[in-house]
C-alpha cells in the first residue's frame, strides 16, 4: 500500500497508455513538483462527482499511476508534461490534508491472457483495424497497422484508449482484474463501437472524432 498523490480527470488512463496535460492549477503545479522532486508517480483517476477545475472532486475508486516522461515548463509556473500509464491500483483512503488530493492506495494485478485467447486477440487486432479505418475517413486520424502491438495486454488496453466510447465503459474496461475477461470484453466492445459507426456513417452523421496518430 502507498500514499500517492492523484489527479481527478475526466478521462480514463490505461497501463502503458501515454497521457498529456497542461498544468495551471496551483495545487497542481505543487503536486507535478513534488512528483518531479521524488521521482514518484501520480494517480490518475475518472471523475466519480464534480469538476476538473475548482473545488475538489470524488474520484472513482480504481485508477492508473503516471510516471512523467517529459516536461515543459512555461510562464508562470504553468507545465506541459506527457506521463505513461504504468500500474492500476485501488483507493482505500483518500486524504484530503494536502492542496492536493492524496490517497492510499492498493495495486492491482492482472493475470496473463491464456494460450485460449489467441483467436481473440488476433480478432481484437482485425476488428481494431477495421475500426481505425473508418475514424480515418473521418477525421485526422493517422495509423500505421505495424505499429499495433501483439501482446493481448497491451493491444487491449491500446483499443480501449483509442475507442470512442463514454468514460463509464472504459472504467468498466479497466477495472477488470482478468487478462482473458479483459481481452474478451474489449473485443465486443470494439464491435459494437465499429457497428455504431458504420450506422452513423451510412445515415449521414459521421461521429465528430478529434485528432491522434498512431504512428
Amino acid at each position: 500500500m502507498m500514499n500517492l498523490p492523484l489527479f481527478p480527470l475526466n478521462t480514463v488512463l490505461f497501463p502503458g497508455m501515454p497521457i498529456t496535460l497542461h498544468i495551471f492549477e496551483e495545487r497542481y503545479k505543487a503536486m507535478m513538483q513534488w512528483c518531479l522532486d521524488k521521482r514518484q508517480p501520480f494517480g490518475v483517476v475518472l471523475i466519480g462527482a464534480g469538476q476538473e477545475v475548482g473545488e475538489p472532486a470524488t474520484p472513482r475508486t480504481v485508477g492508473c499511476t503516471a510516471e512523467i516522461a517529459n516536461v515543459q515548463r512555461l510562464s508562470g509556473g504553468r507545465l506541459n508534461l506527457v506521463a505513461i500509464g504504468e500500474q492500476r491500483f485501488e483507493i482505500v483512503e483518500l486524504d484530503f490534508s494536502e492542496a492536493y488530493l492524496r490517497g492510499m492506495v492498493t495495486p492491482l494485478g492482472l493475470s496473463l491472457p491464456t494460450a485460449v485467447s489467441q483467436p481473440t486477440t488476433r480478432g481484437l487486432r482485425r476488428q481494431l483495424l477495421a475500426y481505425l479505418e473508418l475514424l480515418s475517413t473521418l477525421g485526422e486520424v493517422e495509423f500505421n497497422s505495424a505499429k499495433l502491438p501483439n501482446d493481448a495486454l497491451e493491444l487491449s488496453y491500446l483499443a480501449a484508449t483509442l475507442l470512442q466510447m463514454p468514460n463509464d465503459k472504459k472504467q468498466d474496461l479497466l477495472g477488470i482484474n482478468e487478462g482473458d475477461d479483459l481481452l474478451a470484453q474489449v473485443y465486443d466492445a470494439c464491435r459494437e463501437e465499429t457497428a455504431v459507426l458504420k450506422a452513423m456513417i451510412a445515415a449521414g452523421e459521421p461521429k465528430q472524432v478529434g485528432p491522434f496518430s498512431l504512428n
